[in-house]
């Protein structure tokens, strides 16, 4: 199963995934350690709530103004 992984930089180092298909969420030190906490996180949840496939997530960009 190909699934989605969006991956942040942490405040205290590190990096932050989650899953836009199940709403899971993990953490690593390595963008590598970060995918692989967030793939054994989602095959457990879905082991207990199995996917109902809706089509891909479109992953994109906005931006908004700053204030001064």
């Amino acid at each position: 199963m190909n699934l989605t992984a969006v991956l942040m930089p942490a405040a205290e180092g590190g990096y932050v995934a989650m899953n836009p298909e199940t709403g899971t969420t993990s953490q690593g030190e390595s963008i590598d350690e970060a995918i692989a906490n967030l793939a054994e996180a989602t095959a457990l949840y879905l082991e207990e709530f199995p996917l109902a496939v809706a089509g891909k997530p479109l992953i994109t960009t906005f931006d908004i103004a700053e204030h001064a």
